[in-house]
């Protein structure tokens, strides 16, 4: 006996073979009484899915590439685990690839997810996102930017506002009574990197605090680069009693070397990162910073892709916004 196929079902329920197959994939083109209808008959025949014959049916393969900077970086894993819980619910399988922040290496990456015809791409933390339009246009596979850190007119894309997420980080410093509050940044943040630098300027122009171009320094985004770019600001001869960080990893950075200069946290100098982080909650004492909505955000572009996939329209842009997460880090300054 013939295995079932999706012209058996449709034939039962009486609609066409896309309306089957969309149904199936849980695409919102089809009304929820007759995608229910649809599954429930597939469930009475036993219909069980090819996946190689549904990929030469519909010259789809079911697949999804991801393209991050690391998986080393936390903030990564989180945002994975939103991608592949919204394509497990479309049961498709995710491909994972990394660029090691190397633009050329992004762009042949994606290129390479597409030969293997990855049925869309999501790329964390891009740096060459003008350049996917043209490789949209010549492939015709939907791409998705998540964090994007590179400015562009790239038509899909999910990120954190930074500006008003950056402004209440340091508003929350100001708010304390400091007034001298340096800024860690990252000199490859390429657009957040502008964006929470702006925040910061804001946000001390609104207290009336000086921006004070001696306060403002960079590191890389790692540990490593927040060290030394502590280390700057503390051997300046009238230090900063605050520092807000352009991420967590730089906040870790900037922890350890003021812990090694002898420096109390936060009697001596209190500390802000960005990102939120699962190491966040752990450091002693646990860190003040911006959450970033990570999951979400996987779980937000890896919708828009499977919008795209079915021929939906989708916002060009989405910006989340952030939440500051109050802990033991930030203290009024010593009297």
């Amino acid at each position: 006996m013939p295995p079932i196929s999706i012209k058996d079902i449709a034939r039962v329920a009486g609609v066409s073979h896309p309306t089957v197959s969309r149904a199936l994939r849980g695409s919102t083109l089809v009304k929820s009484e007759t995608a229910k209808r649809i599954r429930e008959i597939a469930g009475d025949i036993g219909y069980t899915p090819s996946a190689v014959g549904r990929s030469l049916a519909t010259r789809t393969t079911r697949t999804v590439g991801v393209v991050v900077n690391t998986i080393s970086d936390p903030f990564n894993a989180e945002v994975l685990d939103g991608i592949e819980e919204v394509a497990n619910v479309h049961h498709y399988s995710v491909f994972l690839a990394t660029s090691h922040s190397d633009p050329e290496r992004e762009v042949r990456t994606a290129r390479s997810l597409q030969e293997r015809r990855v049925d869309g791409i999501l790329v964390s933390g891009s740096r060459v996102g003008a350049l996917y339009l043209s490789l949209l246009a010549r492939t015709k596979v939907p791409i998705v930017l998540i964090n994007n850190q590179h400015l562009s007119s790239y038509c899909y894309s999910v990120r954190i506002d930074n500006v008003p997420a950056s402004r209440e980080a340091t508003a929350h410093l100001t708010r304390l009574g400091h007034t001298r509050i340096g800024y860690i940044g990252n000199m490859f943040g390429d657009e957040s990197e502008t964006e929470r630098i702006m925040g910061y300027r804001q946000a001390l122009e609104e207290a009336g605090v000086a921006v004070l171009p001696e306060l403002i320094v960079h590191g890389d985004g790692r540990p490593e680069g927040g060290m030394q770019a502590m280390a700057r600001l503390l051997a300046l001869s009238d230090p900063p009693t605050a520092v807000f960080c352009y991420n967590d990893m730089t906040a870790l950075g900037a922890v350890r070397i003021s812990r090694e200069r002898g420096l109390r946290i936060p009697e001596d100098v209190s500390l802000v990162g960005f990102d939120d982080l699962f190491v966040a909650s752990y450091t002693s004492p646990p860190l003040t910073t911006v959450r970033q909505p990570k999951r979400q955000m996987g779980q937000m572009a890896t919708q828009i892709l499977f919008r795209l996939l079915d021929g939906e329209d989708n916002p060009n842009a989405i910006r989340v916004q952030g939440e500051l997460i109050v802990r033991g880090s930030t203290a009024p300054p010593r009297v």
